[in-house]
């Protein structure tokens, strides 16, 4: 019988594996860099001070105005700022509107804007508000916000009607949007996934809640620029508060 340290020792072996160095050239890698972005985002963190500042330069090369701010307070006192009395005044169904206290402030009445949405809403025949909301696409100024804003400087909206793309393409002369620093991504890839994985679902039990049904995503706009032909102020506050999805 053998002592336990004069045991028999019995060699293992394992297999080899050959390590394949894969030479990447530079779209390939950035788009490999994207793909892994994209597994680890957190799509409610708020975006870092240099991603912040990287987008905000974006937009501004893109012909947006960004504005940057701290927190709600100081959105909805910009916004207030950039609006003068008697301007007509359209805004779209926003979260985010509704956390800094717009929306409350423009059901008021204590501002001095022409409230064309109000209007909308408040008419009870059905002919006269479908002739309201179709002239509203010229209001002198549109609010929004959008559901991701690219460190390139794009912003990205989803819809279900398509009711305030007009607004945001073209139509109205002042555009505002409202967007958290959380709705930073890297690129339009990951605009798409933060879209489909993280804001839809939200947005659709949202809607569940409010009015028994949920919501579909039809229509996309992505804005790339704005042209300095048209004139147009399209402003973005950047806001360093989680708002909105």
């Amino acid at each position: 019988m053998r002592c336990p340290q004069h045991a028999l020792m019995v060699a293992q072996t394992y297999p080899l594996y050959k390590v394949k160095w894969i030479n990447y050239d530079e779209p390939s890698l950035i788009t490999l860099q994207s793909k892994l972005t994209i597994l680890s985002m957190d799509y409610t963190k708020l975006a870092s001070q240099g991603s912040v500042e990287k987008t905000a330069e974006a937009l501004k090369k893109r012909g947006f105005i960004p504005v940057v701010v701290e927190n709600a307070k100081e959105a909805f006192d910009t916004i207030k700022k950039l609006i003068p009395q008697g301007a007509s005044v359209m805004n779209g169904s926003s979260v985010t509107l509704e956390e800094i206290g717009f929306v409350d402030h423009l059901k008021s009445g204590a501002h001095g804007w022409n409230n064309l949405h109000e209007a909308v809403l408040k008419e009870g025949d059905k002919e006269k508000r479908a002739h309201l909301r179709k002239h509203s696409v010229v209001s002198d100024y549109y609010l929004g916000s959008v559901h991701a804003v690219t460190e390139g400087g794009e912003l990205i909206i989803a819809s279900n009607t398509g009711s305030q793309l007009p607004h945001l393409a073209y139509t109205s002369p002042n555009l505002i949007l409202v967007v958290s620093t959380q709705k930073i991504v890297p690129d339009l890839d990951a605009a798409f996934e933060r879209l489909e994985k993280h804001v839809i679902p939200l947005e659709d039990e949202h809607m569940k809640k409010l009015y028994g049904m949920g919501t579909q995503h039809n229509k996309t706009t992505i804005l790339h620029g704005e042209s300095s032909s048209t004139k147009r102020a399209a402003t973005v506050i950047l806001v360093k508060e989680k708002l909105g999805f």
